[in-house]
């Protein structure tokens, strides 16, 4: 068994395999090499696509071209981040039917009981 460095095409990590898996994988994704948690990223976006004929080709395109703008800028980086991670969150509180009550005011009112050491005049 022959062992090869192989580079992913979207993050450029670096892995050694054999040249068995490295077909393996190509195969799987339309003739490009993808490292373990670039190739799980696009079976993630496959099973979420609506469009399968073409979704191993768009799912790897989109994945590619997300890398490649991480990986340019890292002000766009966290930028993004925060962003996605906004809109996650305002997803989660508009989809939650009890949401509106977690940050709702309280209805009742708090009442003295014990007026006998306390003055209003």
């Amino acid at each position: 068994m022959e062992i090869e460095s192989v580079k992913c095409e979207c993050c450029g990590l670096k892995e050694d395999c054999t040249q068995d898996y490295i077909t393996e994988v190509k195969a799987k994704f339309d003739g490009k090499w993808l490292c373990g948690l670039c190739s799980e990223a696009v079976r993630d976006e496959v099973s979420r696509g609506k469009k399968p004929p073409s979704g191993v080709e768009e799912a790897v395109k989109a994945h590619m071209s997300f890398c490649r703008k991480f990986k340019s800028n890292p002000a766009v980086r966290v930028a993004d981040g925060m962003r996605q991670m906004l809109r996650r969150r305002s997803g989660d509180l508009t989809s939650s039917p009890s949401s509106g009550a977690k940050y709702s005011r309280s209805e009742s009112s708090s009442t003295m009981t014990d007026t006998s050491s306390f003055s209003l005049y």
